[in-house]
């Protein structure tokens, strides 16, 4: 799916169809841009001074973590040497595509843009691979469960504000059962199934449903058992998101109480996967695990 000429006819039938919505259109914009850059020697500077702009604001465009502005794209093509109305023209209409919402911003008045730019990222990976210490994963969570987790932090909004968060996750995770779903690996710690967030019955229909849920041929789960020890994600939860563009960076996030931190240098990334193949290998294979689940819903029902 990699786009590499800004002459090919199809950049726009491609991003259209490559799933994910205006954040993958952004993210892939933002690529074909770094790569024309790039192509032309232009530093960061100089493209930024062309838009009346910084390097920082160019180097967030290239990555798609910004909306891209019609005639700033049209500026860019000028300066990278895309003269011809015909090569311009598939760019320039997807920007007015990659600006579209997605659908998650109809819950913008209880998303922090930060976790936004998340669950446009979510939206738009092929592969999420996760390991959580303390949660179910949100893609993988019953509603039941989704509310008594949301209800930890959020417990004195109002009923109807609770019910919006939970109808968000329960948003994000209809693409697993979709089109274009992605593969869903995760690594739970043993704790996070012991721990009976919401009482005891709802931890008990969390298990079924998570016995359920990985029926689905895109949908792993591992878990890591206490008697592992110690592990290699000593540092805590984190998830890495890979997206259909081979050209594109995979970016680890990790969530902390009131703000996330997105990485994505080759070498820190690199490192995160290392880290999450040696939980992989080190935690219970995915039928181990299955066994686990049914072995721990016996207990409860015992």
């Amino acid at each position: 799916m990699g786009i590499h000429h800004a002459e090919d006819g199809a950049v726009g039938g491609v991003l259209a169809h490559s799933g994910g919505g205006p954040t993958i259109l952004r993210i892939l914009l933002g690529a074909q841009l770094r790569r024309l850059r790039n192509a032309k020697g232009v530093s960061r500077e100089d493209a930024g001074y062309a838009i009346r702009a910084s390097h920082a604001k160019i180097s967030r465009l290239e990555l798609g973590r910004v909306g891209f502005k019609e005639r700033d794209v049209a500026d860019l093509l000028t300066l990278y040497g895309v003269t011809d109305p015909d090569d311009r023209a598939p760019l320039l209409a997807l920007v007015r595509q990659a600006n579209a919402p997605g659908w998650w911003h109809k819950y913008g008045d209880i998303l922090p843009s930060w976790f936004q730019v998340y669950v446009g990222l979510e939206e738009a990976a092929s592969v999420v691979r996760t390991y959580e210490v303390q949660f179910v994963p949100g893609l993988l969570q019953s509603a039941d469960y989704a509310r008594a987790v949301i209800m930890l932090v959020h417990g004195t909004a109002s009923a109807a504000e609770i019910d919006r968060r939970v109808a968000l996750r329960m948003a994000r995770q209809e693409r697993l059962n979709g089109p274009n779903a992605p593969t869903v690996w995760a690594v739970v710690d043993e704790a996070v199934l012991r721990r009976p967030i919401g009482g005891p019955e709802v931890l008990a229909a969390q298990i079924d449903h998570l016995l359920r849920i990985t029926e689905l041929p895109n949908v792993r789960l591992q878990i890591m058992p206490f008697h592992r020890g110690g592990h290699a994600a000593a540092g805590g939860p984190f998830s890495i998101l890979r997206f259909p563009d081979r050209d594109l960076p995979d970016v680890v996030y990790m969530e902390q109480l009131t703000s996330a931190l997105y990485v994505e240098k080759r070498d820190e990334t690199d490192h995160y996967t290392q880290v999450m193949d040696s939980l992989c290998v080190q935690a219970y294979s995915v039928s181990a695990s299955k066994q686990f689940l049914r072995d721990l819903r016996a207990e409860a029902s015992g």
